[in-house]
Formats: structure tokens, C-alpha cells, sequence
């Protein structure tokens, strides 16, 4: 396994989500809220989730046919949200320490490679985004011009099961520290799979995967920029302090 596995030989790996972590918005919730159903029925939606009475996949698949229904193309969904979504501020900073420390960065998302993709390229630049590698699912494309949602594991309740994306990595001799940054349900199934998540936590915004952790006793650290996540990532890899710490910290 080790041979295919990419980065296997890596002490270090940064997995994220992707919408409302490395951005400041969500795409998916942008879409959905603007083109879609609107921001009332999403959160009903999300609820469901935290509660235990829909699953993700479920969920997550009416939001987005929602957008499609409404009579937008996927190329024009693509187009808005490549101008709306923007970068969280410190990402940048964080991501130059990542290469120079040649620590792999790999987005683990719900959402669909290719609006990804568009979107980070719009905001890194091609070249620093060909250096991230995505985790995701994809997009169905249907007959008259629809498209739905392709999951990579539909057979889950989560339709991606973002724990998947660690689990090869436990089993290396080596035993590489897995970091996770994530902010709301569709984070739910990594929660327990990193040695240090991160919960990005905005005042005023929606926080529903701190609401996971803080009832399912969770240990995580808190952030609300990538610069507070590179702080604690370069401390740990320069042993100036361990995970336990950062954690013991936090508590």
C-alpha cells in the first residue's frame, strides 16, 4: 500500500476541507442560497444532519439539484462562484510555509472537483494549485443540459466519507501526523480521523462542526484564520510543542 500512496513517505500531511475553510464562504451554500432554494430551507437541511434525521448525502444531493432545477447550466455555476468565493486571508501565508517545509497540502471535500478546482486556480494561480491535490466528488452530467452531483462513496450516508482519505495513511509504519481543518457537517466523518483537527470558528457565522465536537467530546483547536493553523502546524513540526499540548491547551 505504501507504494501507491501518495506522500507515504511524508512525517507531515495537511488535509482541509475546502468551502468555508480555505475560503471564507462556502460554495455550495452560495449556490444554493443565490441560485437554488435559498438559505432557509438549507439550513433546515443542515439541521437535519446535526440531528440525525437525513443524512449528508441526502441532504447535500437536494441542495444542489435545487441550483439545477432553478435552470442554471453547471458551466454558469462554475462562472458565479469563481467571482463570488474569495480566500481566507491567511491561506496564502500558510500554504508558502507548507511548500517551503514540503509539507503536502490535500483538499478533502464534499463539493465537486471540477468547481474546486476552477476556484482555487482563480485564487492561488494555476501553478500553486497544481501542488494541491483534491479529494472530492464529481460531477453527473445529464441529458437536456442537467448535471447532479457524482459521489465518491454513495453508498455512505456522508456520500463522501472524508475519513477514508486518512485511513490508508494509519496504517504506516512510520505513522505520519495527520492534521484536519475543517468548519461544518460535511466534516462530520473526519472529525475523529486526524492527530490534531482544527475548527475553523467565526463569531456571528454557523459553526456546526464545533457544535459536533463540543457535544460528541471531541478534542480540537479552534482557529478563525490559516495563520493561526501554520502557527500550530510549525511548532508541532519544529517539536517546539506537541499535539497533546496544543490540545491540553485548548481545554
Amino acid at each position: 500500500m505504501a507504494a501507491s500512496l501518495p506522500y507515504a513517505d511524508k512525517p507531515f500531511i495537511v488535509f482541509s476541507d475546502f468551502d468555508g475553510t480555505i475560503t471564507t464562504r462556502d460554495s455550495n451554500d452560495c449556490a444554493t442560497d443565490e441560485l437554488g432554494f435559498g438559505v432557509t430551507r438549507r439550513r433546515e437541511l443542515n439541521l437535519e444532519i446535526l440531528n440525525g434525521t437525513k443524512t449528508f448525502r441526502d441532504a447535500f444531493k437536494e441542495m444542489l439539484d435545487s441550483v439545477c432545477e432553478n435552470g442554471h447550466s453547471f458551466d454558469s455555476v462554475v462562472e458565479y462562484l469563481r467571482k463570488e468565493i474569495k480566500l481566507d486571508p491567511g491561506f496564502k501565508v500558510f500554504f508558502d510555509y507548507c511548500k517551503q517545509a514540503s509539507i503536502p497540502v490535500v483538499i478533502v471535500s464534499s463539493g465537486m472537483v471540477p468547481i474546486i478546482r476552477a476556484i482555487l486556480e482563480n485564487l492561488i494561480g494555476p501553478e500553486d494549485a497544481k501542488q494541491i491535490s483534491i479529494i472530492a466528488n464529481d460531477v453527473k452530467h445529464l441529458e437536456g443540459g442537467k448535471w447532479t452531483i457524482s459521489y465518491l462513496h454513495p453508498e455512505t450516508g456522508f456520500g463522501h466519507d472524508k475519513s477514508r482519505a486518512t485511513a490508508p495513511y494509519r496504517e504506516l509504519e512510520h505513522e505520519p501526523t495527520l492534521f484536519f481543518c475543517g468548519d461544518g457537517v460535511s466534516d462530520l466523518s473526519a472529525a475523529r480521523a486526524a492527530d490534531l483537527l482544527f475548527v475553523k470558528v467565526i463569531e456571528g457565522h454557523t459553526n456546526d462542526l464545533k457544535v459536533h465536537c463540543d457535544r460528541e467530546k471531541i478534542p480540537y483547536v479552534p482557529f478563525s484564520q490559516f495563520e493561526q493553523v501554520g502557527d500550530v502546524v510549525k511548532s508541532v513540526v519544529e517539536k517546539q510543542k506537541t499535539v497533546q499540548e496544543h490540545l491540553d491547551a485548548k481545554k
